[in-house]
């Protein structure tokens, strides 16, 4: 019995728009960048690509990300570990709260930092066109009792 085909990831949508040729590999890192709900760095996107095809190298994610980041379907974050980490662009806005000591991203939105970014802006003369707010965190100790 064949598998039936998967649906056509926005990714996949956006490389088509942008004239880039669809091979079989393209397709599977493609589609683990849409699914992925973390912010993978290459070789975390190597690995879950691997899983699925055996003959996509490294060499080929990496330079797979670097075109999906050139035509801006990628977005790439530094998120102080050393390592570029991605996720699609063009998404609903929202900033990052990293875990300093895990590594964990958490994407979130806070209307009151929103309005005072702009109102910054706004005092300096200029309308905000756009923003990446990073906050770096240890978590908080809860207390016994």
């Amino acid at each position: 019995m064949n598998k039936p085909a998967a649906l056509e990831t926005r990714i996949e949508r956006l490389c088509a728009e942008h004239g880039m040729r669809m091979t079989g590999q393209r397709r599977v890192i493609a589609r683990v960048l849409s699914q992925a709900d973390d912010h993978p760095d290459v070789e975390e996107v190597h690995r879950r690509a691997h899983a699925q095809d055996a003959r996509i190298s490294l060499s080929t994610v990496y330079r797979t990300v670097r075109r999906l980041e050139e035509a801006g379907i990628l977005e790439r974050h530094d998120f102080g570990d050393g390592r570029a980490r991605y996720e699609p662009a063009h998404h609903a806005h929202h900033d990052h709260l990293i875990d300093v000591n895990t590594g964990q991203v958490i994407e979130f939105r806070n209307e009151q930092i929103e309005r005072l970014q702009e109102r910054v802006a706004e005092e300096l003369g200029y309308r905000l066109t756009g923003h990446r707010l990073e906050l770096f965190g240890m978590p908080l100790k809860k207390s016994k009792g």
